[in-house]
């Protein structure tokens, strides 16, 4: 009745014609909760995503889930986006987060965050220890997925709700793309909202997220006329003329947000709803938004509105003592004006325990802050960066606003911003960093203080856009630098963002040119290392062989007192390796380089040294110390947080050693994983071409030359050759797909050109590219005696060397090339070799070859018990080729193969059954490693591998050992 007690506007007013999200809501929270109780329902993925634009009613629409939520007993986190905070990484996430580590005390948040804690505290706002740690953004990524993880099962079920994604900072909506798909395999539901048309730029990943789940966001549509005629008569009354009703449909667009905030206003008017009242509606609904609202707060007086400018300036969740330190108004004054402000519904109370405000809806927000005059605005941010900084809110909070404000040359702005840059590195921000130090750049800094700015807006964009860097740092180099160590760092990080960017010859003439003009011999020699490093990687070096020359003279002289001598010591060892200069020489620079130490997280000498000093080890036949040191550097770079392209280049050459190993199941999974975390890392494009050759490689070991030949199409790893060398040769190993698939011309004329240009830098050791080998196998059908001569070759070059993995597999391939009866004594001594070393896929393949040429000259039963032996060693090593090809050999010499005589344990090598043994016997660790020339985590590492092999444990080990046979090398 028109006449009646009006009553307010309670609930959810907004949810009218809201029946399909409502629905999608309540089975979705009914899944989770049934999920997490162990019914086993099948859920419909862990996502829900509601769109429109804005008033349309997603706020009240996730207001409503929480309700639901915590009716159900999940755990509700939640966050949403600011329309002037979007440059403040990780401000989503720690919004999420943040409540609940502030609920544990400080033992109990390390315990939550265990060893991620270091990498991910800069991120959520903690304090950590390890202050100059600087992980990665790949890195912190797995870190948010492993504390989300961890909090979801303390707190299960969980919901996370997410509110104006659309203003969200960058580095939160990169995470929460990433980590979503998760959230079906876990007791989380995550509910997010945007405006689909105010999605940043880079903000692709997350715009397709509910795609990528199976379904498509709801999008919200404006109410009805009878949507709108039922808010507006629960207000006024049943009385209201429909006519009046549809004027107010007309005039809001069926916008929930505003036909709430309409119908409240005439409410408060005792307007009934007549079609006289016409004009009094359309007064009120101008007040609503736009220049209405902002004549409305023109009212409220001076104070008031200079309250509400700062409210504006700061916001979300807004301190009202900040407010008006900003708006220079006094508490009382603050006071008032606040009230004033929620009487008119611009402010409310937050929904957190602080007292801060919030405005009512981001489009009142919006409207307040444009309507700043413009240079006052600047001066309110300016107050506000000085106001935050005094309030101990930290840099990156106060650099928020110096970025909204003039440059004057202020060395205080330029210190905060440096500061700040610092927090957002430490954090996994780069991109954030990037801004503020691009500012402090232009405010502009004091000249003694522009190179190392320079340098550090350099680190920010090496990896989002190393050809920024490139001119950053040049830039840096043109000022005078007086500092030799800065200098020095500057040029290093110059070459390195040179050789990302493929332009590795700029890479190696920078650093000769400053080695030659370097003062200080420390900083000269560490240059020299630098450039050696780079030339080495150039595909294209003039004269390889002067620069290992160069190498050899200066590495005789030094002891490797310091890093800068282990680095070239290291250099040298792997340039011998690659002229095939003896394994003894290799070894002994090898140990040398490491007998200081190397690190593979020096950010000022990278850590492409310590991995060629560690796959020596691997060409030389001693991976178990190449294995050690991987996991020592793989270890190193994950408890700094670098998880992208080190740690993608890392998998991947472990991988190449279990490859190298013979243990092709496992190389191929750690050589995917390597490639799956190149693949989602921008500036791991180099680590790609490794993944790829290997992996090509593995799969070809194990028969599977289909899936090498889609492999290499999908990544066009035939049509390309980077500048940079890469390790497996890519066009080596490209030979090899062609010749896997009878391809022989092909593979000829490439390996041709492969032997021309390794002859060029005298790279002659066949342990470190086999491209003789090969081509000898590519030629044999049309050119015998060639073939011969090829191997014969590639058989003296391994010799010189010493590996017996590399004697057995040459000497094997001039036994196939050879054939007939002269050809056996080849045979049987590339087993000889190859037992006495690790390479256990090579010593199958060459048992196989061995008894297939026995059978063929009539020795049937030598031939069985190496056909035989081959057979176990190919399951063992998982090539299901070579596996068949040792049963059609036997069944051609009229053999039935037998059961395999041993299990896996039979992979035991000599090291592995020593350790054990002794661990059975109680000896120390230490006595171990002493005896076998380990480290104590060596040994531990080496009984692991015992334990998964043999199925036991340390308790078992002693009756295992005597079930097993004895190791044959």
């Amino acid at each position: 009745m028109a006449g009646g007690p009006r009553q307010p506007i309670t609930g959810h007013p907004t949810l009218l014609e809201r029946h399909r999200e409502l629905h999608a809501v309540g089975r979705a929270l009914s899944d989770l909760r049934a999920d997490a109780d162990g019914v086993g329902r099948a859920r419909q993925g862990g996502l829900l995503a509601f769109t429109g634009s804005a008033g349309l009613g997603k706020t009240t629409l996730l207001t409503h889930v929480r309700a639901r939520a915590a009716a159900l007993g999940c755990t509700v986190l939640s966050a949403k986006g600011g329309e002037n905070e979007q440059g403040l990484a990780f401000r989503v996430v720690r919004q999420l987060v943040q409540p609940v580590l502030a609920s544990m005390d400080e033992p109990d948040r390390r315990e939550a965050l265990g060893s991620w804690y270091d990498i991910v505290a800069a991120a959520l706002g903690l304090e950590a220890e390890g202050t100059a740690r600087v992980p990665d953004p790949t890195g912190v990524r797995d870190g948010l997925d492993w504390v989300m993880t961890r909090l979801t099962v303390m707190r299960a079920p969980v919901v996370l709700l997410l509110d104006d994604m659309h203003w969200a900072d960058e580095e939160s909506l990169s995470w929460l793309a990433s980590f979503a798909p998760r959230a079906a395999d876990l007791p989380l539901l995550i509910v997010v909202a945007y405006r689909p048309d105010e999605l940043p730029p880079g903000a692709g990943a997350f715009g397709s997220l509910a795609e990528r789940h199976g379904n498509r966001p709801y999008a919200l549509a404006p109410l009805t006329a009878d949507g709108v005629a039922r808010i507006v008569r629960d207000e006024v009354g049943e009385g209201a003329e429909d006519e009046f009703c549809g004027e107010c449909w007309a005039i809001t667009g069926g916008s929930p947000f505003e036909t709430v905030e309409l119908a409240i206003r005439l409410g408060e008017r005792q307007v009934t709803g007549t079609r006289d009242e016409l004009p009094v509606l359309r007064d009120l609904a101008s007040a609503v938004k736009g220049p209405g609202l902002i004549e409305c707060l023109q009212r409220l007086g001076a104070p008031t509105v200079r309250f509400a400018w700062a409210a504006a300036v700061l916001g979300t969740s807004i301190s009202p003592e900040l407010a008006a330190t900003i708006a220079v108004v006094g508490r009382e004054q603050a006071a008032e004006a606040a009230e004033k402000l929620r009487a008119v519904r611009i402010l409310a109370a937050g929904q957190g325990p602080g007292g801060d405000l919030e405005f009512v809806h981001p489009l009142i927000a919006t409207a307040v802050y444009r309507a700043i005059p413009s240079a006052l605005r600047v001066g309110l941010h300016n107050a506000a960066a000085e106001a935050v900084r005094a309030a101990g809110l930290g840099a990156t909070a106060a650099a928020r606003h110096l970025l909204e404000v003039p440059c004057e040359g202020n060395a205080e702005a330029v210190a905060c911003l440096r500061e700040a840059a610092h927090e957002y590195l430490r954090a996994g921000a780069p991109e954030a960093a990037r801004r503020v130090l691009t500012r402090a750049l232009r405010e502009p800094p004091a000249q003694d203080e522009r190179t190392a700015l320079l340098h550090e807006l350099a680190g920010s964009t090496f990896l989002i856009e190393p050809t920024a860097t490139v001119g950053y740092l040049r830039a840096a180099l043109a000022e005078p630098v007086t500092d030799h160590e800065l200098r020095a760092r500057i040029v290093y990080r110059l070459t390195q963002a040179l050789a990302h960017t493929d332009r590795v010859a700029e890479a190696a003439a920078v650093a000769e040119n400053e080695a030659r003009g370097a003062i200080n011999a420390r900083t000269r020699l560490r240059l020299q290392a630098d450039h050696f490093q780079w030339s080495s990687c150039r595909t294209d070096e003039p004269d390889s062989p002067a620069r290992s020359r160069r190498l050899a003279r200066l590495a005789e002289r030094l002891t490797g007192r310091g890093l800068e001598e282990r680095y070239i010591l290291g250099l040298r060892a792997w340039d011998a390796l690659l002229r095939g200069e003896s394994r003894k020489t290799v070894l002994h620079y090898a140990e040398e380089a490491l007998r200081g130490g190397l690190s593979w997280t020096d950010e000022n000498r990278g850590f492409e040294v310590p991995v060629s000093v560690a796959l020596t080890f691997m060409y030389c036949d001693q991976p178990r110390r190449a294995e050690e040191l991987f996991t020592r550097g793989i270890a190193e770079c994950e408890a700094k947080g670098w998880r992208g392209s080190h740690l993608a280049l890392g998998q991947t050459l472990f991988g190449y050693i279990r490859l190298r190993r013979g243990c092709l199941a496992e190389a191929e999974e750690l050589v995917r994983e390597g490639l799956r975390i190149a693949d989602r890392v921008e500036e791991a494009v180099p680590a790609q071409w490794f993944a790829i050759g290997i992996l090509i490689q593995t799969l070809l070991a194990r028969g599977r030359t289909a899936a090498a030949r889609r492999l290499a199409d999908s990544y066009r790893y035939g049509e390309i050759v980077p500048n940079a060398v890469v390790y497996p040769d890519p066009r080596t190993v490209y030979a090899e797909l062609l010749l896997a698939e009878g391809r022989h011309e092909e593979a000829e004329r490439l390996l041709s050109a492969v032997g021309k240009w390794l002859d060029s830098r005298a790279w002659r050791n066949p342990a470190w590219c086999r491209w003789r080998l090969d081509l000898a196998c590519a030629v044999a059908p049309t050119a015998p005696d060639r073939a011969i001569r090829l191997a014969q070759d590639a058989v003296k070059r391994a010799r010189d060397f010493g590996a017996a993995s590399a004697i057995g597999r040459a000497l094997h391939t001039e036994a196939e090339v050879t054939g007939g009866p002269a050809a056996l004594d080849l045979h049987a001594e590339a087993v000889g070799h190859l037992e006495r070393s690790p390479a256990s896929y090579d010593l199958a393949r060459a048992l196989v070859g061995h008894g297939a040429a026995l059978f063929r000259n009539g020795r049937l039963q030598e031939a069985a018990d190496r056909l035989y032996r081959g057979l176990e060693g190919a399951v063992h090593c998982g090539a299901e080729a070579l596996a068949t090809q040792a049963r059609e050999e036997l069944s051609a010499a009229g053999l039935r193969p037998l059961p395999l005589r041993y299990t896996q344990t039979d992979t035991l090598t000599a090291p592995e059954r020593r350790a054990a043994e002794m661990s059975a016997q109680g000896h120390p660790e230490a006595v171990v490693a002493k005896e076998l020339h380990l480290t104590e985590q060596g040994v531990r590492q080496l009984l692991c591998a015992v334990y998964r092999k043999i199925g036991t444990d340390a308790a078992g080990l002693a009756g295992a050992l005597e079930t097993l046979p004895r190791p044959r090398s």
